[in-house]
């Protein structure tokens, strides 16, 4: 085993099964359908600034480790969280569209993509695209940039240096989730106490006291004011 896939299988790998499994997206599930590896995408136009939101917001505003950056042809930059404890598709949609609602809510979601999905999970990185020839690969966050043309490489990426890169990042505890779900759930809304009837307060009164205090309430309508008056005025002739 090498030093790329024993990083991969720290982070983001289901455990390999007795007759040693190979190194594919088949991995990013375990054998019940949970999941170590949450992915947020976002599709071209690559664009870094808004990308570097989410990986910069997760870390000073929820406390979370840092994710691993990828470039991916064309599905754009990649986010990979990895969690010390897998969860299922649900939790992690869940977690990831309150990421998408705190940090990419101005950007089309059609350009987002979360996975894992019920239909599956994303390529691993890296990998060769095979429509475009291109590599994926894992980049550092000072080089993300440079990628918003092309996000993609010419040729495979040094195991060697995808390893270093991988070998620095940390699994997200299950501690360390909770506390960030609940940061990121949106405030709730205050319950709003309506005024006192006007109505029910005045009809309480006998019927001249009341048209007599709606007809001096500046905060019933004009209309209703008038109205009150005139039937002061009409109750008030001579028979």
């Amino acid at each position: 085993m090498g030093r790329l896939h024993t990083e991969l299988s720290r982070l983001y790998l289901s455990p390999a099964a007795e007759d040693g499994s190979a190194v594919d997206e088949s991995r990013l599930f375990t054998t019940n359908g949970l999941t170590r590896s949450l992915v947020l995408g976002l599709t071209r136009p690559a664009d870094w600034d808004a990308m570097s939101r989410v990986w910069q917001g997760v870390q000073a505003d929820l406390e979370l480790p840092a994710p691993a950056i990828a470039v991916c042809g064309a599905e754009g930059y990649q986010l990979w969280f990895s969690l010390a404890q897998p969860v299922t598709v649900a939790q992690a949609q869940d977690f990831l569209e309150l990421l998408r609602l705190r940090y990419l809510s101005a950007v089309a979601p059609r350009r987002i993509t979360l996975w894992p999905a019920q239909s599956g999970h994303t390529r691993l990185v890296p990998a060769l695209q095979a429509d475009t020839g291109q590599w994926s690969a894992f980049v550092s966050s000072d080089l993300a940039a440079v990628f918003a043309d092309d996000p993609s490489l010419d040729l495979p990426p040094g195991e060697d240096n995808q390893a270093d890169l991988l070998s620095r990042l940390k699994s997200i505890q299950p501690g360390e989730l909770q506390a960030a779900l609940e940061l990121l759930q949106p405030p709730a809304t205050p319950a709003t106490t309506s005024a006192p009837s006007v109505v029910t307060t005045h009809t309480q009164q006998d019927p001249r006291g009341f048209l007599l205090t709606v007809m001096n309430d500046a905060s019933v309508p004009l209309a209703l004011r008038i109205e009150a008056a005139k039937a002061l005025l009409s109750d008030t002739q001579p028979s």
